[in-house]
């Protein structure tokens, strides 16, 4: 019989299926092969007459059982193993060659680029979570595949021996972690900075710079950015002459709030906040609320300074371990230092923002904290040091201050005070320049998480009895190495505050106040009003001022005394001084009139 070839198949669909079946196929045809060949033998040893017939039925047969195996094994695979099946796998396969061939390279750590090799930023989210976010240009070689986050304290400079991380994450050049953020308890990272190490040689290494978080106001609870106003007029008033102000038509006013003044040891109004509670005088507490809504309901807005004269034996959390013995001063350095005094300067101001935004006690919109602060001397005292370890003690300080005010009131300003002494070489007097301390203060600020935080300057004349301030000096010109700033060259701080190393988050001039200015009418009540009608309308011409606050409503007996000062606009028995009509009309349509007088004093028309 004439063998017939069978026809094979050949499309696409058969040959993608022939290569997956060869293998295993193979064992299968090998068994049929023996098999076959086994049935032959024992044929041809029976039946030897019939030799040729049955040999070709045996091969026919044969080839019939192989080519149904065969079949019936494609169509099987057929069934389980399409075409698209492993068009997906090769498809596959390629996209994860191409997001290996992607992945970010991998770089050796070395002296140079380790310690900043990832930049970071702490964020709130969801106003209870904390998010830092990890950046960086490749993936750094480390003993496994993990970034390490560490959490550290105001006061700490950096991770100690004992050091253990808080999370891990795979490494990536794009990644981040999330914490609770703990506001107001024990454990608050409302505080803390964080940094990110890898393992080298089984030691943790940092590969970032620390961060703070940089918007403490996503967790807040009220939103008082103060009322609108048509004028910068301030003052710092009498408590007995409120009623004056009215008017006088002041807008701002500012007003002192020393920490022996409102800090008890039991009773009161307790608070607690980080998982201690503090105790603040409700009588006190009580009479700053009914000022504050005098002052609110008659459209002014208040800038409180807030002062530590804590008592050191009573209450030494509050006050630098540098600070509490010798001082010469009034008022003390804030204690960053050590834990219980992060927390009592947070519970300050989170105690103080909470009661004045909203809660119906009265509203405070700037918050001024401490007074002239590079006046160690005077002001702010803590034993001398080099300039920036004063700067840096402070700076600390003022963040805590600075994040427990904005994380009640999201739209509250913050202050931070300067004197006159721009680069006046103070070190010879024990105080130090207030350029100095403003570049290493927003320096630092910057480095470990910039903050919106403003400049609250007192640009009186130097010396301070000097009225008519814009006689010449050698104490002020108009550079930028100028001794001092005063009202003759204001401009010089307000351009400062335009340098690009100075701006806040937004890249914009951050908010200034001149929360102290004041004039003495020793020389004469003409000269004092003139020197403020002056003043007054260099400002408005400057641009870049949000408030003034003239210091004061009436004089002060002791300032008098001690330095010769009558700043008030009304002696110390209520007597009106010149000053009073000019201070009055110098921003309504009287002020032509009201400041006229003053253009043959100071020898020209302003």
């Amino acid at each position: 019989m004439e063998n017939k070839k069978r026809k094979r198949y050949t499309g696409k669909k058969a040959r993608h299926n022939r290569k997956v079946v060869i293998y295993a196929g193979a064992g299968a045809l090998a068994s049929l092969i023996l098999v076959g060949t086994l049935v032959t033998w024992l044929l041809i040893s029976s039946k030897n007459n019939a030799v040729s017939q049955e040999q070709t039925a045996t091969e026919e047969e044969q080839e019939a059982i192989f080519e149904a195996s065969l079949e019936a094994e494609e169509e099987k695979n057929s069934e389980y193993i399409s075409a698209d099946t492993i068009d997906a796998i090769i498809a596959a396969g390629k996209e994860v060659s191409k997001a290996l061939s992607m992945r970010p390279a991998m770089v050796d750590m070395t002296p140079e680029n380790t310690a900043e090799f990832a930049t970071i930023e702490s964020r709130i989210v969801d106003s209870s979570r904390v998010q830092i976010s990890v950046k960086s240009e490749g993936i750094p070689k480390s003993d496994d595949k993990y970034y390490y986050l560490f959490e550290e304290a105001t006061y700490e400079d950096s991770l100690s021996e004992d050091s253990e991380p808080i999370d891990k994450i795979y490494k990536s050049d794009d990644t981040s972690f999330s914490l609770d953020l703990n506001k107001g308890t024990a454990n608050s990272r409302l505080f803390s900075k964080f940094q990110v190490a890898v393992k080298l040689n089984d030691e943790y290494v940092t590969v970032s710079h620390a961060k703070y978080i940089t918007n403490p106001e996503a967790c807040a609870g009220y939103c008082y950015a103060g009322m609108p106003h048509d004028s910068i007029k301030g003052i710092l008033p009498d408590p007995l002459r409120i009623n004056e102000l009215s008017e006088l038509g002041c807008e701002y006013a500012t007003y002192n709030i020393p920490l022996s003044h409102i800090l008890v040891t039991s009773g009161g109004i307790p608070y607690t906040y980080g998982g201690v509670t503090y105790h603040f005088n409700s009588q006190i507490m009580n009479d700053y609320d009914n000022l504050f809504k005098r002052l609110n309901h008659m459209g002014i807005d208040v800038a409180a300074i807030v002062l530590n004269n804590a008592s050191t034996s009573t209450y030494p959390e509050f006050t630098h371990p540098s600070a509490r013995s010798g001082s010469t001063a009034p008022y003390y350095m804030f204690n960053a230092a050590e834990d219980r005094g992060v927390k009592a300067i947070a519970a300050v101001g989170s105690f103080l923002a909470n009661r004045y935004s909203g809660s119906g006690h009265g509203n405070v919109s700037m918050w001024i904290f401490a007074n002239e602060v590079n006046a160690r001397r005077e002001y702010n005292y803590m034993k001398y040091t080099d300039v920036n370890t004063y700067t840096i003690a402070f700076t600390r300080a003022f963040r805590v201050f600075y994040n427990s005010v904005v994380s009640q009131n999201s739209a509250a300003k913050v202050y931070m005070s300067v004197d006159q002494r721009w680069t006046y070489n103070t070190e010879k007097t024990g105080d130090y320049d207030a350029k100095d301390l403003l570049d290493i203060f927003a320096k630092s600020l910057s480095e470990y998480g910039n903050i919106d935080w403003g400049l609250a300057a007192h640009p009186y004349s130097f010396p301070n009895g000097n009225t008519a301030f814009w006689k010449s000096s050698k104490y002020v010109n108009h550079t930028e190495s100028t001794p001092c700033i005063t009202m003759d060259n204001i401009e010089v701080l307000t351009n400062y505050m335009k340098k690009d190393f100075m701006l806040d988050t937004s890249g914009n001039v951050r908010s200034i106040i001149l929360s102290e200015i004041g004039y003495s009418s020793t020389s004469g009540q003409a000269l004092q009003a003139a020197a403020f009608a002056y003043a007054y309308v260099k400002m408005e011409q400057n641009g870049y001022i949000d408030a003034l606050m003239l210091s004061r409503q009436t004089d002060a007996a002791d300032e008098i005394a001690a330095l010769g000062l009558a700043l008030g606009l009304q002696t110390t028995g209520g007597s009106k001084k010149q000053i009073w009509n000019t201070f009055k009309y110098i921003d309504t349509d009287k002020r032509s009139e009201a400041i006229s007088f003053a253009y043959d004093i100071v020898g020209k028309t302003f």
